[in-house]
Order: structure tokens, then C-alpha cells, then sequence
């Protein structure tokens, strides 16, 4: 399926959305935004068959930040970051609150808003000659798009105000290192690993695993007695499903579960 910007192609269980917009390097416009909200629409009809999906870039790019050609042409400016809450904000909410996981394949660079768009991923995966940049300080602006929210919870206080002040870039390799991401691979089988790990997931209890990544957003901000409450909460929701009655049933006679994702 073709949106503006957008291409999204499902494969069983699996939906592959890839930012596409190869000429600047898959950077997000309006024109993308609108893409991306018309893709998840098409992912939300099929929610009962989409149990996972994969978030990737067109051509040698994840996505370079947002899309700036124009910006000194225009005759009536429009102040930076007007946009965020019309455009970018939706597109992030929604992905937070994805009915199944997400899996994010950096095939390049992921730039500004394209580096909070990779690590909204439950599992990022990286190409070995990807890099992540926090570029605004170089066009003089802040961090936006959830940056300042997600890296300091993923990589510490210092690691992120180093990354935003000096904007340079961070290799997937030291990515990995800091445990910003969670695999790297040679760049020519990373779609390969992505869609391996992708159909794991899909094959799994999706409602569990749906929960598992509510409980994992919401930890950072919930006290402990907080956290017991909602994992009580959700253990009773996922005990509630057939998947559950299958593991359990698959246990005690000793064969691999057949999760439907109910």
C-alpha cells in the first residue's frame, strides 16, 4: 500500500511501515506526517491479523529529522515547531499505544526526529553503518519529539545532554555499547534479522505482550506501589485470554504453544 511518503506491505502477521521519501533521505514533512497517520489507520482495520510491526527507512536512510528544504522560501513564515502538536505528537502517540510491539530497523542515519522515531521501538535493531544524531543544536533548536524524555531514561542524565549539546554522532556500535539498542547487524542482513525477530514476535501472546509494553512505558513514572497496582491490573486482563489457556495447556503437555494472539 502506497501513502504519501509512506509504503506500507504486510507480510502474514507482520506490517512493514517504511518512511520513504529517498530524495532527503526519508526526512519527515507534513506531507509524511499524514502518510504515517493514513498507514496506522490501515494497521488499525487489520488489528486482529497485524501482531507486530516494523518500523524501517527507504533507500540508504532511517529518516534524517524533519524536512527543512523550503523553510527560506516561504512567504509567510511559520514558526518552528508549530507542527509538533498538530503532526509529530499524534504519530508518537500512537505508536506508544500500539496494540502489539514494534520493532524498529535503523538502516541508516537517524537524525533529530528520526532518532526519537527509532527508539520508540521495543526492539531496535541497527544496521552496522547506522548512526543516531541529535541534530538540532546545528540548525539552532531543542530537542523535541520526546528526545529529552526518552534518552535520559535509556542512556543517563549525562550521555543525553552530551548528545544534544555537542551533536555528534553516535555509532550503532557504541549505541549498543551504552544499551541504547539492542542488536547490530552487517548491513545487508538487517531486514533479514528484523523480519525474523518480527514474525517471533507475532507468533506470540499479543495481548501479554501488548501489557508488557504498557508496563514498561508506564514504570518510569509510576512509584512502586503504583507499578504493583498496574501489573496486577494487567496480569488480570492477560489472564483473562485464550493465550494464556494455551501456554498454560502447552506446559503440562509438554509442546510448543500455538498463541492466536486472543
Amino acid at each position: 500500500m502506497q501513502f504519501k511518503h509512506v509504503t506500507l506491505d504486510f507480510d502474514g502477521s507482520v506490517a512493514i511501515l517504511k518512511l520513504d521519501h529517498q530524495e532527503v533521505m526519508n526526512a519527515v514533512s507534513v506531507d509524511m506526517l499524514g502518510g504515517l497517520a493514513e498507514a496506522l489507520d490501515a494497521i488499525e482495520e487489520k488489528k486482529d491479523e497485524v501482531r507486530c510491526v516494523v518500523l524501517t527507512g527507504a533507500g540508504r536512510a532511517f529518516c534524517t529529522g524533519a524536512n527543512l528544504q523550503g523553510r527560506n522560501n516561504q512567504s509567510k513564515k511559520t514558526k518552528a515547531g508549530l507542527t509538533l502538536e498538530t503532526g509529530f505528537h499524534p504519530f508518537l502517540r500512537r505508536i506508544r499505544n500500539l496494540h502489539c510491539p514494534i520493532v524498529t530497523a535503523v538502516n541508516g542515519p537517524a537524525a533529530g526526529a528520526g532518532m526519537s522515531f527509532a527508539l520508540l521501538g521495543d526492539m531496535i535493531l541497527c544496521a552496522r553503518s547506522s548512526y543516531f544524531l541529535q541534530a538540532f543544536r546545528r540548525i539552532g533548536l531543542v530537542p523535541d519529539c520526546g528526545s529529552t524524555w526518552l534518552l535520559p531514561r535509556l542512556v543517563g542524565r549525562a550521555r543525553s545532554i552530551e548528545l544534544s549539546l555537542m551533536g555528534e554522532r553516535l555509532p550503532a556500535e557504541k549505541a549498543l555499547e551504552w544499551g541504547l539498542v539492542n542488536r547490530v547487524y552487517d548491513d545487508g542482513v538487517l531486514m533479514e534479522e528484523a523480519m525474523k525477530l518480527a514474525r517471533e514476535l507475532a507468533s506470540g501472546p499479543t495481548v501479554a505482550l501488548s501489557l508488557i509494553r504498557k508496563l514498561y512505558w508506564d514504570s518510569p513514572e509510576n512509584s512502586f506501589e503504583d507499578q504493583l497496582n498496574l501489573e496486577f491490573q494487567c496480569q488480570l486482563r492477560a489472564g483473562d485470554t485464550q493465550d494464556f489457556r494455551e501456554g498454560v495447556g502447552a506446559f503440562l503437555e509438554k509442546r510448543p504453544a500455538q498463541f492466536k494472539g486472543k
